[in-house]
């Protein structure tokens, strides 16, 4: 089995290396001459192995290791503390942002830890009113305030210096309200939740990347499709926090309620529900999928993971495997999702 894998690795960043440089090689954030395929080799498998290990070291020695290979061109990288804070809360993006060209890598890392002190507005508290709190603490950021702290900074100089689009990062935080409510009330509120969330995140990296207007839906779209599997992957986790996100309606349909959810995640009756969600996310997916430019696709490229996981649906959710992570690869080495 590994010998295959390694076999795969190999081919990809070879044949990258040779016809496609600024796909496969990018991941490991620098571009290694072609004339150099054992650094390009031993560079990506570093970066490929620090994403399944702890702290923030490993990744950044993948990331030396790779520039050995370049041509003594120096690159900054993100602070550290960004660096650590994305790649423990949201492995997966942080997975596909190393395929971002180098130059707009630290923007994606600062607006994907930006969300994630979105999502944890809610999380850190059982006060529906003390999220909403710091959910407005964000949109002052956003507005223009200016404030020291590990992501609101180099939000702040992003936003400033017009790397990120004001009016996506808004439209983020007005999303994230709902989850101060008791519950989501009917389907086509979850749905406009799911979009407004990951959906306007993808579209918001995407705009970062420097997509073009007409592909902004598309990314979307394939941005609510990982929205959609990320919430079914977490029905077990919000249960652990006293919380349930499903749409009332369709529980009702199915003889439940967010407190049943909540007793008993795992319960036979909750799958017809997970899966009709399910089933809408791939629809979305099926839409949006195919060939995309290679400087934003790492916008997209969690979409490769929503697809493997909505085959999944209710079973536990895990650490990524090598499957997962080579899938993303495959992916990204054919600029397609």
């Amino acid at each position: 089995m590994e010998a295959g894998i390694s076999l795969i690795r190999q081919r990809l960043i070879w044949r990258h290396a040779v016809r496609q440089p600024w796909s496969i090689l990018r991941a490991v954030g620098d571009v290694v001459d072609a004339n150099e395929p054992r650094a390009a080799e031993r560079g990506r498998n570093e970066a490929f192995a620090s994403y399944g290990r702890n702290g923030a070291a490993s990744t950044r020695r993948g990331l030396k290791l790779a520039r050995s290979g370049d041509r003594g061109q120096s690159r900054c990288m993100t602070d550290d503390a960004l660096i650590h804070l994305v790649r423990r809360h949201d492995p997966d993006r942080f997975l596909t942002a190393l395929f971002a060209p180098p130059g707009r890598r630290d923007t994606l890392l600062t607006l994907y830890a930006f969300n994630h002190e979105l999502a944890r507005a809610r999380e850190v508290t059982n006060e529906p009113g003390l999220a909403l709190i710091r959910l407005q603490w964000w949109r002052e950021v956003v507005e223009g305030s200016r404030r020291r702290h590990e992501v609101a900074t180099p939000l702040g100089v992003a936003l400033d210096a017009g790397a990120l689009h004001a009016p996506d990062l808004l439209a983020m935080v007005a999303a994230r309200e709902v989850e101060a409510e008791p519950s989501i009330p009917t389907r086509a509120a979850w749905e406009a939740y799911v979009e407004g969330t990951a959906g306007t995140l993808a579209m918001a990296a995407g705009r970062a990347l420097g997509a073009e207007a007409a592909l902004l839906p598309r990314l979307s779209g394939l941005g609510t499709a990982y929205g959609v599997a990320g919430q079914l992957r977490s029905v077990q986790a919000l249960a652990r926090q006293g919380r349930c996100l499903l749409p009332e309606d369709l529980l009702l349909a199915a003889g439940l309620g967010a407190h049943d959810v909540i007793a008993r995640p795992d319960a036979p009756a909750l799958r017809p529900v997970l899966l009709e969600l399910a089933g809408w996310g791939r629809r979305i997916l099926k839409q949006a999928r195919g060939r995309l430019p290679g400087e934003v696709l790492a916008a997209a490229l969690p979409a490769v993971l929503a697809r493997r996981d909505l085959r999944r649906v209710g079973q536990p959710a895990g650490p990524r495997g090598v499957g997962d992570r080579i899938a993303v690869l495959i992916a990204a080495g054919m600029n397609r999702v």
